[in-house]
């Protein structure tokens, strides 16, 4: 309202056209925050809202700007899950209702590299493996794979 008056105040589009709409400002946002202590809580809801935004997404057009997308961990009992996804919302989903016990993500890096940043994971917890992409992790190998937020 007040850019009507004011001629010098800025829309609400600046903002959006220079990060490219809503989901790419809360990328921004999120890559802010990760790395910088007390701002867990807003990297936090970023990484939900990108997980339920993209949830719904034909993951070609989650992929339009290169080759964006995620590596994740996700838990099933003892056992993790460690994959790609453009879709890491939706992947959660389709997994879950498959297996007997609950599914949970753990923890979902961004990548423009999905397919070679997932088989260094794999590669890195090869021993650890127990079939296809799940692994029996330890406490310190879930920790490694938490401290990344980008790659």
């Amino acid at each position: 309202m007040r850019s009507r008056s004011h001629p010098g105040f800025p829309s609400h589009g600046v903002f959006s056209e220079k990060f490219g709409g809503k989901t790419g400002l809360v990328s921004q946002v999120l890559t802010y925050c990760q790395g910088r202590t007390g701002y867990e809580d807003v990297a936090e809801l970023c990484e939900k809202y990108l997980s339920t935004e993209s949830a719904g997404a034909d993951p070609v057009d989650a992929n339009t700007d290169g080759n964006w997308g995620y590596v994740y961990l996700m838990k099933s009992g003892r056992y993790y899950k460690l994959g790609l996804s453009y879709a890491p919302g939706r992947r959660e989903y389709e997994l879950g209702i498959q297996l007997p016990e609950k599914l949970t993500t753990v923890h979902v890096i961004r990548t423009d590299d999905p397919s070679g940043i997932e088989a260094y994971w794999h590669k890195r917890f090869d021993q650890k493996r127990k079939g296809g992409e799940w692994f029996d992790l330890s406490a310190v190998d879930v920790a490694a794979f938490k401290r990344r937020k980008f790659m």
